[in-house]
């Protein structure tokens, strides 16, 4: 494939999505309306901007290339994702109803609304959407050098610049139209490639005997069953604790289409999660000696599919990291212009400047989660390791603060802090890393034990459920640009904050 034809394709999907960036952006007139879209988006666009930041970064490139060493595991990351996203339908839909702006909101309002809790956990949040922003960088940098001979330090920074650019000029209106278009291309790119990988293999058949005569002979791996269950669970907690799962909840039109949304799309990805690891293993059988595993997906699209078919894939899968990295952008950006901006000026921007701060703060995110990633070049290594150290302990908050009321201020600290050091302590340990697989498991056990034991040994707290959600909306309304719609849903929050 002519390297020049994928470099003006990429250059001309950059130019459709700014151009759709900028005719979404014309009507914004807060940070409300960059941020989260006014609020206002429908189940469509929920669905479809959810199924895309899911067939990313880790599935096209990550579960494919996990798939070409360990086979059918591969599979264990779109299980996991389907299993995350479904509990969150369950768990966490509601909570659209309390008019949220970020996540480290939601986490305080558990506890009081407590402010350590809050700044504390905006840091962690705030590392975690650099760090999968990272993710995104090193996935999309992995196809455009294989694609185009491009060095890998070259290939992250246009990757970065071109996420920058259209996220900066239209918001998250402009990731939510983008990313439901590309959805469309991406399952039907990973559909196509499906088809014709096994085609060319010769049968299912010729792909399931060769997983078994593969691992009889030791050229793929075949995975113990604890360190199986750790990947599952640490994509499901991924999901879980994403912020930017989060800002499709706090920005949808209504609980019922945000659950209904997340309910299908973790549907079809369940049914979806074969298809990488079918790839991935045909890629094995097709191209036995790859010195990189993780370019399985772009090995089998030039070698099954007919040139040009070839070519809209790799663009498709392309796209697939650029739309995750503008979901998480915003997550990352919302984070430091409504939280982290607050705790150090003790205000929120003005009103007439909340738009231009926001896209200043998606160059210093871009910026940031590049040198991130111009550390690392192993993915699923890289989003196991970041999100067991910076989102276990945030799960754990999440999970026991919406259906424990006895949690405390102190217990969250704890579970935040627990989850970090133990996460560390693992992944400096070669022989309890192997064991484990990725350090979730433990951290999610010692997170969730210290969570207990200290709440139940400090004070509860004096301030009702209630009174935290009117202490949130009351800073939020005296230091922020509240819209009418937002000040308009404050009674049906309150009657939900009592229900709950």
């Amino acid at each position: 494939m002519d390297s020049r034809y994928f470099l003006a394709g990429f250059a001309l999907y950059l130019l459709i999505m700014i151009g759709i960036s900028y005719l979404v952006s014309r009507r914004q007139q807060s940070s409300e309306d960059f941020l989260l879209a006014g609020r206002k988006v429908s189940g469509g666009l929920t669905f479809g901007t959810t199924v895309a930041t899911m067939i990313g970064t880790g599935t096209s490139m990550g579960a494919v290339g996990f798939a070409y060493t360990h086979g059918w595991s591969g599979m264990l990351y779109g299980i996991g994702g389907a299993i995350g996203i479904l509990l969150a339908a369950w768990w966490f839909a509601p909570l659209r109803q309390m008019r949220f702006m970020t996540m480290s909101e939601e986490l305080s309002y558990y506890v009081g609304a407590n402010l350590w809790v809050k700044n504390g956990s905006a840091v962690l949040i705030f590392l975690a959407s650099l760090g999968w922003l990272g993710a995104h960088i090193i996935g999309g940098a992995l196809y455009l050098s294989w694609a185009t001979g491009i060095e890998m330090v070259y290939a992250k920074l246009l990757i970065a610049l071109a996420f920058t650019l259209y996220v900066m000029i239209g918001g998250y209106k402009a990731v939510i139209w983008t990313d439901s278009l590309m959805a469309i291309v991406l399952f039907s790119g990973f559909l196509l490639m499906s088809y014709f990988a096994v085609e060319a293999v010769g049968s299912l058949d010729s792909v399931w005997q060769s997983v078994i005569a593969a691992q009889q002979t030791g050229q793929m791996k075949q995975m113990e069953l604890l360190p199986a269950i750790s990947l599952a669970a640490v994509v499901a907690v991924g999901v879980l604790a994403t912020p930017s799962f989060r800002q499709r909840i706090y920005s949808g039109r209504s609980v019922q289409s945000v659950r209904r949304s997340f309910v299908f799309a973790g549907l079809l990805y369940l049914l979806f999660a074969a298809l990488p690891a079918l790839i991935g293993i045909s890629a094995r059988i097709l191209a036995p000696d790859l010195s990189n595993h993780q370019f399985a997906f772009t090995t089998v699209a030039v070698m099954t599919l007919p040139a040009v078919f070839a070519m809209l894939v790799l663009l498709a899968g392309l796209s697939a990291t650029l739309s995750s990295a503008s979901s998480d952008s915003i997550a990352a950006v919302s984070v430091l212009i409504r939280d982290l901006y607050q705790t150090v000026t003790g205000r929120m921007p003005h009103p007439e400047s909340a738009i231009l701060y926001s896209r200043i703060a998606v160059m210093l995110v871009s910026v940031l989660a590049l040198l991130l990633a111009l550390m690392s070049n192993d993915l699923i290594r890289y989003i196991t390791g970041m999100i067991a150290t910076l989102m276990s302990g945030i799960f754990v908050i999440a999970l026991l603060g919406r259906f424990w009321l006895r949690l405390s201020w102190q217990g969250a600290l704890a579970a935040l802090l627990g989850a970090v050091l133990t996460s560390v302590v693992i992944l400096n340990h070669p022989s309890w890393l192997a064991f484990w697989g990725n350090p979730c498991l433990p951290a999610l056990a010692v997170s969730l034990s210290l969570a207990f034991v200290v709440s139940l040994l400090s004070k509860p707290s004096e301030i009702s459920r209630q009174q935290a959600l009117d202490k949130i909306t009351r800073q939020r309304e005296d230091l922020s640009d509240v819209s009418g719609s937002e000040r308009s849903e404050k009674s049906s929050s309150i009657q939900f904050s009592r229900q709950s």
